[in-house]
């Protein structure tokens, strides 16, 4: 497994940006990863996805046009630059790593069971 570390989260007003951050570091090599988030009472949710080689990109339909995931191979960070945030974007948000191509063989960058290491998640809220 990898150790993640997310950071830059916060507080803020509807229609602001934020950018939220996830550090990877261990001995194993990352095919993907993906940002997840989850609110309070709800279930766990996709929100992005990016291969770490060949940049391939995925978002949810709730975020897609607003979020934009991206990764820097050489300090192994993994990014997710949020923008025109909504009260419904309040969230833990968490980043996660697919070591094992799962996301590949499975087919599905959707599904949490993909991804073989997690972070601690970061705190998203955004007042209306």
């Amino acid at each position: 497994q990898l150790h993640l570390v997310e950071s830059g989260g916060g507080s803020v007003q509807a229609g602001d940006s934020l950018r939220v951050s996830c550090a990877a570091s261990g001995d194993r090599s990352i095919y993907a990863m993906g940002w997840f988030r989850q609110a309070p009472g709800k279930e766990r949710e996709f929100v992005a996805y990016i291969t770490w080689s060949s940049v391939s990109t995925d978002y949810a339909d709730s975020v897609a046009g607003r979020f934009f995931v991206s990764r820097d191979f050489a300090k192994n960070m993994l990014y997710l630059q949020m923008n025109g945030l909504k009260p419904e974007d309040t969230a833990v948000y968490y980043c996660a790593a697919d070591t094992k191509k799962q996301t590949y063989y499975s087919g599905s960058v959707y599904s949490g069971v993909a991804y073989d290491s997690w972070g601690q998640g970061t705190q998203v809220t955004v007042a209306s």
